[in-house]
């Protein structure tokens, strides 16, 4: 699952470059041909109040136009006197019968275009007034007449961009061309977010909300892209009702969508204003898409909710919505956050560019067609699927940190049932063997007195032999029972001057030299005597491997309430599996070593609620780091 936001990335990656390459090679086709002529001038005339579009409505010899150019059209959008207008457009020269004219766009719910008397295009939606025109010509119409009529109650009207005659190939691709990227974009939205939503299954349910908002989010942008698109209302306006209730639908479904991931990553904001905004916005989206419900199945008859809400008001609900995310947003980029910041990026250059475009758009009186929100979507977007992919990286790490400190858990819980294993069995086993030995070591010592000088030596190595497996049993009477029958308070510096005394003259008739540094004033609770055995474990285990030469140290300090002791050795050190198995009986690297010693060491350090670690290189070192709780008087 982690690899899904790489792949979605690359995705879109892909579908730029698409995007890019049938531009150019279109823009190389139109070279070859001659360009299209513009035309920048034609004619208005207001409708009456009962005009349905007929051509009879302006062949009277006593109507009178008015002329309007490309760079004046304010005329039909500033108190217009009725609700239809009537455009005539006198067509240029034409040397070629392949030959056509293409309206960049036209304003109006229902439009008829006749040339001359003959009615050559009708189309009518019910909530969309952007038509994208493509008639074709021939040499015969030169000089004739079309007639546009245009119908639209909220007063967008005529004929707005550019006009163009020229090949019918060079315009039929621009024509096509224009549309047909939104219809891509917008698909690749929905494909990617159908794709999304069918991993859903495989999430765990803390990333199942975010994931499910963004597929929402993503699939509500794709549908308002194709939607808005006049490719549709072009080639298929039979269904362009519909498509006018998708896009409401989409955007009301989106905004909740949005709100609720925003939410989720920069938190619910001073005063829970986030939070609020979420619920407020999937309020709003409930009664709107009633009202839009009521309205299409009374085909418009009952729209007065629904032209409130979605048509008049929406456009001010989003301008509020988007700037307020985006200063939370940006709030909390500032705070260096990195999701923040991620999606201050994608949002910002989104918000901006919507917000821009909205105020834009009704500054115009709703004539400019809004173009660049839907590029700005892709920068946003990316920003969604980086957000999600940081989180899966951020929790697969910790995923792989959980794994690892579960095995050290079953190691150490695995270690614990062992030495409680031993612990009973060595408790009870030393009790029955110690008395035997010592009644076996008072006959040997009877016979010393009694026996030659040959039988003396075998005697002496049998009381050396006895003595030796005496030791092991107190040591394995340590591990079994380390409760200590006096705990008093221990200086530190006091105990390891006892414990020097005992190994410095061993570590010099080995070669080796210990250095101490011990402030005076380190305290713990604990038995003295344990403390020592301990400790004199650890640092005979480095005199031992020094072979002959080499340097001791050790060192104490007090840190964030605890006594840290270091005994760092540079001898020959050991590998990774031995250290792993350090501590556990009858292990050593001493050719006559039993384990006992470290195992004892380790009891003792537990007992006395303390921890030891241990860390080494081969060749170069053994440093061992023992901590017990600092006692302040």
């Amino acid at each position: 699952m982690e690899n899904v936001p790489k792949a979605i990335s690359i995705l879109w990656m892909s579908l730029l470059i698409m995007l890019c390459l049938p531009h150019g090679i279109i823009s190389a086709n139109a070279g070859e041909v001659k360009r299209p002529v513009s035309i920048t001038g034609w004619e208005v005339k207001w409708g009456n109040a009962n005009d349905q579009g007929f051509i009879s409505e302006v062949q009277g010899s006593d109507e009178i136009w008015e002329k309007q150019s490309a760079e004046k059209m304010e005329y039909s959008i500033i108190d217009p006197p009725s609700g239809s207008l009537w455009t005539r457009v006198t067509i240029p020269e034409i040397s070629d019968d392949s030959s056509a004219i293409r309206f960049e766009n036209i304003k109006g719910n229902h439009i008829v275009i006749y040339l001359e008397d003959r009615k050559v295009y009708e189309n009518y939606h019910y909530n969309y007034d952007n038509n994208a025109v493509l008639l074709p010509l021939s040499s015969e119409n030169s000089g004739g007449a079309l007639y546009v009529w245009s119908e639209n109650e909220r007063g967008r009207l005529g004929i707005y961009g550019t006009v163009q005659v020229g090949s019918y190939a060079t315009l039929q691709e621009k024509y096509i061309h224009n549309g047909l990227l939104d219809v891509i974009l917008g698909a690749t939205f929905v494909f990617t977010a159908i794709t999304m939503l069918s991993c859903t299954f495989f999430l765990g349910k803390f990333h199942k909300g975010l994931w499910i908002s963004l597929c929402i989010v993503m699939g509500s942008i794709g549908t308002m892209i194709i939607t808005y698109s006049q490719f549709l209302y072009t080639f298929y306006q039979v269904y362009g009702n519909l498509y006018s209730v998708l896009f409401d639908l989409a955007m009301l479904m989106g905004m909740p969508a949005l709100c609720y991931f925003f939410e989720q990553i920069i938190g619910p904001g001073p005063y829970g204003i986030f939070t609020k905004l979420r619920k407020f916005q999937f309020i709003y989206s409930i009664v709107a898409v009633a009202a839009l419900f009521i309205s299409f199945i009374s085909g418009g008859q009952w729209d007065m909710f629904y032209s409130v809400l979605v048509q008049n008001v929406i456009g001010f609900i989003l301008v509020v919505l988007l700037s307020i995310l985006l200063i939370g947003t940006i709030t909390k980029a500032l705070q260096r956050n990195r999701e923040a910041i991620l999606l201050a990026t994608g949002f910002g250059t989104f918000a901006l560019i919507s917000v821009a475009e909205l105020l834009w758009y009704y500054q115009r009186n709703g004539t400019y067609h809004l173009i660049w929100w839907k590029w700005s979507m892709v920068a946003f977007v990316i920003s969604l699927i980086a957000i999600l992919g940081s989180r899966f990286a951020e929790k697969h790490t910790k995923v792989l940190e959980y794994s690892k400190e579960l095995e050290l858990f079953n190691n150490e819980l695995q270690r614990s049932e062992k030495m409680e294993i031993i612990s009973e069995l060595a408790a009870s086993v030393a009790h029955e063997v110690r008395n035997p030995l010592q009644v076996t070591r008072g006959f040997l010592q009877l016979m010393t007195e009694q026996e030659d000088n040959k039988n003396k030596g075998y005697v002496r190595i049998a009381l050396e032999e006895l003595d030796r497996a005496s030791g092991i049993i107190t040591d394995f009477l340590t591990f079994a029972k380390p409760e200590f029958d006096h705990i008093t308070s221990l200086n530190i510096g006091d105990e390891f001057n006892h414990i020097e005394g005992i190994l410095v003259p061993m570590a010099n008739l080995e070669g080796g030299k210990i250095t101490t540094d011990i402030p005076p004033n380190l305290w713990i609770r604990g038995n003295s005597s344990k403390f020592k055995q301990a400790f004199i474990n650890i640092i005979k285990n480095s005199i031992e491997a020094l072979q002959g030469q080499g340097q001791i140290d050790i060192w104490a300090y007090a840190q964030d309430g605890f006594v840290k002791v270091h005994v760092r050795d540079n001898g020959e050190g050991m590998d990774e599996e031995a250290l792993i198995r350090l501590g556990e009986p009858y292990f050593s690297n001493k050719i006559k070593g039993t384990g006992l010693g470290m195992m004892v060491t380790f009891r003792i350090v537990e007992a006395m609620h303390g921890q030891i670690s241990f860390t080494s290189t081969k060749g170069v070192g053994t440093e061992a780091v023992v901590s017990f709780a600092e006692f302040v008087e």
